[in-house]
This record gives C-alpha cells, sequence and structure tokens, in this order.
C-alpha cells in the first residue's frame, strides 16, 4: 500500500439537500431484479447512513418522492420496508421518522451480530460451494477497487455484500434470516464505523485474512476471524458519535 492512501481523501461530507434519482445496484450485487420500492429503500437506506436523513428527522413524503424522481406510491411502500428493518418509524397520521436507536441498544445488537457471524464463518468453511468461495473472492477484489477509486460507499456495499455472501455459504436457513434482520438494523451503525479513516487499512488487512481462511476452509480460524472484525465495531462508532 502506498505511502499516500486513497482512504485519507474520503473526509468530504454527502450534500444533505441534494439525492440522486434511484438507481438500481450494480449486477454483480443484486441477486434478482429487484421491485421499485425496493430500489427506493435501498437509496434511503444510503441517506440515512450517510446523514443526508439523520436520526430523529421526520421524513417529508413529497420532498423526498421528488428528490428520487418517483411517486409518493412506492415511497410508502419503502417506508414499511425499513419500518420492518426498524432504520424508521411509522407514526399514526404523522408519516415516518428516523429512528435514533439507543446506544446500549446498538450495543447489545453488535454484540448479537459477532456471534452470528463467528458462527457463520464456522458452518461456511465446511459447507461452501468452490463457486461460492470464487464469488467472496471476487466481491473482495471489486471492494479493494472501491478503496482505490475512493468510493466510499460502493466500498460499504461491497464490504456488506462479502459479509453476505459469507453467511449464505454457510446453508443455514435460520442463521440467515437472523443475520439478515439483525444487520439491516445496523446499517447505519456499520456505515459510521467506516468512517475512521485510521482503521481503514486495518479493515483491508483483516479482510484479506477472511479471504484466505475461507479459501484454506479453515473453519475455527475463519470464525475467530469474523469474531474479531466485528468486536471494534462499537468502540470506532463510539468515538466517532452517532
Amino acid at each position: 500500500m502506498p505511502e499516500s492512501s486513497p482512504i485519507d481523501h474520503l473526509h468530504a461530507e454527502p450534500d444533505a439537500h441534494r439525492a440522486a434519482p434511484v438507481e438500481p445496484p450494480p449486477p454483480s450485487m443484486a441477486e434478482a431484479s429487484p421491485t421499485l420500492a425496493q430500489v427506493v429503500a435501498a437509496r434511503l437506506r444510503d441517506m440515512i447512513a450517510q446523514n443526508d436523513l439523520p436520526p430523529g428527522t421526520r421524513i417529508r413524503e413529497r420532498t423526498i418522492a421528488e428528490q428520487l424522481a418517483v411517486s409518493r406510491t412506492p415511497l410508502r411502500e419503502a417506508l414499511r420496508i425499513l419500518a420492518t428493518e426498524r432504520l424508521v418509524e411509522l407514526l399514526p397520521n404523522r408519516g415516518a421518522m428516523v429512528c435514533a436507536p439507543e446506544p446500549k441498544h446498538v450495543k447489545d445488537l453488535l454484540s448479537v451480530l459477532k456471534a452470528l457471524e463467528a458462527l457463520a464463518g464456522e458452518q461456511a468453511a465446511d459447507n461452501a460451494s468452490d463457486a461460492e468461495i470464487a464469488e467472496v473472492r471476487a466481491l473482495h477484489y471489486e471492494m479493494l477497487a472501491c478503496f482505490e477509486r475512493k468510493d466510499r460507499l460502493a466500498y460499504f456495499k461491497f464490504n456488506q455484500a462479502i459479509h453476505h455472501a459469507i453467511v449464505r455459504a454457510a446453508h443455514n436457513e435460520p442463521l440467515a434470516e437472523l443475520h439478515s434482520q439483525t444487520n439491516a438494523r445496523l446499517y447505519r451503525i456499520r456505515y459510521i464505523s467506516n468512517l475512521k479513516n485510521g482503521n481503514w487499512h486495518t479493515a483491508i488487512e483483516e479482510h484479506e485474512r477472511i479471504l484466505d481462511a475461507f479459501t484454506r476452509r479453515d473453519a475455527k480460524a475463519l470464525s475467530q476471524i469474523l469474531h474479531d472484525h466485528l468486536g471494534s465495531t462499537w468502540t470506532k462508532v463510539n468515538e466517532i458519535g452517532f
């Protein structure tokens, strides 16, 4: 890694007053063709993660619909999706508001997610097909490309895609369901943890170790690395602030 890292230039804050029209996810990250409501929900998740819609913000449907160039029907469907993930709260006769979770609740969720990913790593090492390991390797290199392009949001999404792919490779449906639900509630928190630039080189190194252990099908090592990989998230989030 050169002395002047791409991450040194990733401090720019997003424009809180501008949102791009919704676009589908990259083909390499899309498992199936999403509905318009799902695409809108994905865009809103990003706006929440990037603090375009900070915790406690009332979501003004007309304004957001105009920003995303969609009608209010798919927007409302998207808000219902996010409500099931507890990223927004639907208020009777008052629309929706971005959730502001208590710090202890976030810490407890991270503890659960850490245990789930450790278990997924152990089982994925034993159960993954060669094709599933190759998929994780491909996602890893796409993530590194985003790192070099200084594309922080895309880096985060490929990072998340790697973790989801490992969980799927465990071939444990109840585990996958619990992981999906828990991780969705932590979407903003996990994005925030990536903003602590001083740890990005460490995160890259940890992902290299994840890929190596997965490729070698070392269940014990992969489980421990995933457990430790998530272990510092709470500390980083606390240092940056909610």
